[in-house]
């Protein structure tokens, strides 16, 4: 029976995926297991980004092309040299715009914010600005600036609601518009590629913090990521071709890579803020702090009137691989500014076994448990976030932890089966 993995990810859900986990993709991939790999990967330091091959290989793909780049200050060689300015110095490559995405090329802006259309100083390339754009009008950015291939080079932090995944669905789906081909140089999953986490976005809760049905921690790299928007979502899908890492193993985090750590912007400052970003970040969806503005974003959340029970509670369940620590601190923006506020800051001693969507989950039942000022944000900002209301309903209705991630496990099953074929990893 041959039955299409896009269906089965369309409106009516991911349920019966799970029955199809062998059929052919819609486009051609290679297979990877989705399970672990061995502790500790394939060493430090040896690991070669898709850029870092590109370059060896002189260049050959973009040979006879107008080239466009998608990045942001992420997108830089082994020895931190930015690859726009690289490549802009090279004869070889035709390099004639750049693509900002959230937070800017050169990545002055903060949160929800861009850089807007300039020349860039330092190459005088023109920068064209994609955020919040999709569909026809990113389709005419790319058409007026004039390129033939669209290549995106952006470190990802491993979260569905991490908005580069969502440029990069964006570009595609605009450049299949303009009749542009696209290129995704690949970088590793800095929270590793293992079994995808948490739940699964419902269509009808899309956003630009998620667009199609993938899960809250994906456990892909973007390369893996473009492979499943062409094979599943998009409905024309685009002349894609990925150029793959080489030195990276699925069960790798960040420190052994050897690659250097550029912030992907400025509220990810360190791997270990994504480690825990694809959970805490729940907490954008309360009136409690998730960290911005302090020097540990992500790992500190709090609120005025919060004290040591929260802590209490959450160490009492015994969660995997990390341990809260009662908290207090000033954040210097966002929400409580300039206020001390009381809460938890988490300290992860068990990479391996921590589960970063679990955990958050377990974090806001016991914030609603142990203090009676605990609210959700009024527009349900969480449902976006969770890609449903599930979460939010579920808390409010006295779950657990256990039964709240147990709602989702059908779901992020058939979310796996899904995305092997798209794996290009062992």
């Amino acid at each position: 029976m041959n039955l299409s993995r896009r269906g089965l990810l369309g409106a009516g859900g991911l349920a019966g995926a799970l029955a199809v986990a062998g059929a052919s993709p819609a486009t051609p991939a290679a297979t990877a297991p989705d399970a672990t790999a061995r502790p500790g990967g394939a060493g430090a330091g040896s690991v070669r980004t898709g850029f870092d091959r590109l370059a060896a290989d002189g260049y050959r793909r973009l040979s006879g092309q107008k080239v466009g780049v998608v990045t942001n200050p992420t997108g830089v060689t082994s020895d931190v040299r930015h690859i726009v300015d690289v490549m802009h110095a090279d004869e070889r490559v035709d390099l004639v715009a750049v693509f900002g995405p959230e937070h800017g090329f050169r990545g002055t802006a903060q949160a929800g914010g861009s850089e807007g259309r300039y020349d860039d100083p330092a190459t005088g390339l023109p920068v064209y600005d994609t955020y919040l754009k999709s569909g026809g009008p990113l389709a005419d950015v790319f058409t007026a600036s004039g390129v033939d291939t669209v290549v995106f080079d952006i470190q990802d932090a491993g979260a569905r609601f991490y908005t580069y995944v969502w440029t990069l669905y964006d570009c595609m789906e605009a450049a299949a518009r303009a009749g542009k081909r696209f290129v995704v140089l690949d970088r590793p999953n800095p929270v590793t590629g293992r079994a995808a986490l948490g739940p699964v976005l419902h269509r009808e809760f899309a956003t630009f913090v998620g667009r199609e049905p993938i899960a809250q921690a994906h456990g892909m790299t973007v390369a893996e990521l473009a492979r499943l928007f062409n094979g599943e979502f998009l409905a024309r899908p685009v002349r894609l071709e990925t150029v793959t890492l080489s030195g990276w193993r699925r069960g790798d985090f960040f420190d052994a890579t050897g690659l250097p750590w550029v912030p992907p912007s400025p509220n990810m400052p360190t791997p270990d803020t994504a480690l825990v970003y694809a959970g805490t970040c729940l907490f954008e969806g309360t009136n409690l702090s998730e960290g911005r503005g302090t020097t540990r974003p992500f790992e500190l959340l709090g609120a005025e009137g919060v004290d040591g029970r929260w802590a209490e509670a959450a160490n009492a369940l015994s969660l995997p691989g990390v341990r809260l620590r009662e908290a207090y601190f000033a954040p210097t923006f966002s929400k409580f500014e300039g206020r001390t506020v009381g809460g938890v800051q988490l300290h992860v001693h068990d990479r391996e076994t921590f589960d970063p969507v679990r955990t958050a989950i377990a974090l806001l039942v016991t914030a609603a448990r142990t203090w009676n000022g605990f609210a959700w944000r009024a527009d349900h900002w969480i449902d976006k976030l969770t890609g449903s209301s599930s979460v939010r309903t579920m808390i409010d209705a006295g779950a657990d932890t256990d039964e709240i991630a147990g709602a989702w496990q059908d779901e992020l099953a058939a979310f796996r089966a899904v995305r092997r074929p798209y794996l290009l990893y062992r």
